[in-house]
């Protein structure tokens, strides 16, 4: 059989996968297949997540409990309409299209159900993972529900104390007919149970390289309500000048920038949670988040986070670049995620080598990061589902704190401002050799 790589390793030619997610509902599905087709598509693996609510709410918008009672037959006929237009885009989405994962968000919650979809996907040569979320710690179910009543689109304009009542009712209807996978009855499927946010995992039949890098990929997540914090370093000597790379220390206004830096944490933080703080290993983080461990726990550095290794061009200037390399300065205009320094790195390969840094961010809770313009890119573009193409042009200012807070449907942004000027050290696709 032919093999070829997909940007993921060997796997076989053809191959196609489903990830099915099971469960009841306020177990954190949603979440968890966003973040899934997110982590792909960071790695430059087209996925995508069909959503059999989304389809249901073309006809039922704002439903009550009621529909979900398996006694309403209406209800029944619509809810099994959604589910079979789902996946009849889903088949044409990754077969037509060559693609190499689907997510099928759902409670798919009856072994009847399950097979139905094993077999459709079966006929079409998509391989199938099951990825089911147990979770009985009460208060995990209380806070996904808050997170619902505020973030679903069922719910939208809704009095939030009659949501969650309403939703609680839908649990009971899902109750009356969940079938969890059975380790006997279902044995001869591909799935992972996440159960109590990762506290235990089963895992059964796995095959093949892709499958096994998503489920070490789940077995690093949560699903716990959580902020990620994010900052530059304060404006450093060789950014005055224009200069890549180097680990030059802080200009007068980034060593202002430190100083205000615990301000903005505090006033990011309306819990008074404390915050671990990360940092690269150059002296301009470390500098930057010395005022901080008094709002932390503790302070770890990452040679992970060092910033883009610029090779023959470290210490040089844009229009130095232009002069002594023009053929390299073009072509990195020209595909700037996939352009490699001479002796140094490209964006794709620094997103290899903060992989391990996504997975212990996904495992941790309260992070707040102190590193560089494309190193925060690259997180910033995961955490936002951007195109990786985009990422490196995006501008990401000095002397601005970033929370980001994921949710079920999307990840929240706010921006925290310190009324401290900085240079910009962006430069646009295109545009001349040095910062705008």
């Amino acid at each position: 059989m032919v093999k070829i790589t997909h940007n993921v390793g060997v796997v076989a030619e053809g191959t196609r996968i489903c990830v099915v997610m099971v469960g009841l509902p306020a177990r954190g599905k949603s979440l968890i297949a966003q973040k899934i087709v997110r982590y792909l598509r960071w790695l430059s693996i087209e996925a995508k997540v069909f959503n059999v609510g989304s389809y249901r709410r073309a006809d039922t918008p704002h439903p009550t409990a009621d529909f979900f009672d398996t006694s309403n037959p209406h209800g029944e006929r619509l809810r099994r309409a959604a589910a079979e237009s789902a996946l009849l885009d889903l088949e044409a989405w990754i077969v037509k299209g060559e693609r190499l994962v689907a997510v099928l968000d759902a409670t798919n919650s009856t072994m009847g159900r399950r097979r139905w979809i094993h077999d459709r996907c079966t006929k079409e040569g998509i391989q199938l993972l099951y990825v089911e979320s147990i979770c009985n710690d009460q208060d995990i179910i209380l806070a996904n529900i808050r997170e619902v009543k505020t973030s679903s689109p069922d719910y939208q304009g809704q009095d939030p104390e009659l949501a969650s009542k309403d939703f609680l009712k839908r649990i009971e209807n899902y109750e009356k007919v969940y079938e969890s996978i059975c380790q006997t009855k279902e044995d001869d499927l591909t799935y992972v149970k996440l159960i109590d946010v990762g506290e235990h995992v089963i895992i059964n039949r796995i095959k093949d390289h892709l499958q096994s890098r998503v489920v070490y990929y789940l077995m690093n997540l949560h699903i716990n309500p959580r902020s990620i914090w994010l900052s530059r370093h304060g404006e450093s000597e060789f950014n005055l000048s224009g200069r890549i790379g180097g680990d030059a220390n802080l200009s007068v206004r980034g060593e202002m920038y430190a100083r205000v830096l615990p301000d903005l944490v505090k006033k990011s933080i309306t819990d008074g949670r404390n915050l671990t703080i990360w940092t690269s290993t150059l002296k301009r983080t470390m500098q930057t988040a010395r005022f901080l461990p008094g709002y932390g726990n503790e302070t770890l550095h990452w040679k992970a986070l060092d910033e883009l290794d610029s090779g023959v061009c470290d210490g040089l200037t844009y229009a130095e670049i232009e002069q002594l390399y023009p053929e390299d300065f073009r072509a990195r205009d020209n595909d700037k995620y996939n352009y490699r320094y001479r002796g140094g790195e490209s964006y794709r390969d620094m997103v290899i080598r903060l992989e391990p840094i996504i997975m212990e961010l996904e495992r941790s809770e309260n992070i707040l990061i102190v590193c560089h313009q494309a190193v925060l890119r690259c997180i910033y573009a995961y955490f936002m589902n951007m195109h990786q193409e985009l990422s490196p042009w995006m501008e990401v200012p000095l002397h601005t704190l970033i929370r980001l807070t994921p949710k079920a449907y999307g990840t929240v942004e706010e921006r925290f401002p310190a009324d401290i000027p900085a240079v910009s050290t962006w430069r646009g696709k295109g545009t001349a050799a040095k910062h705008q």
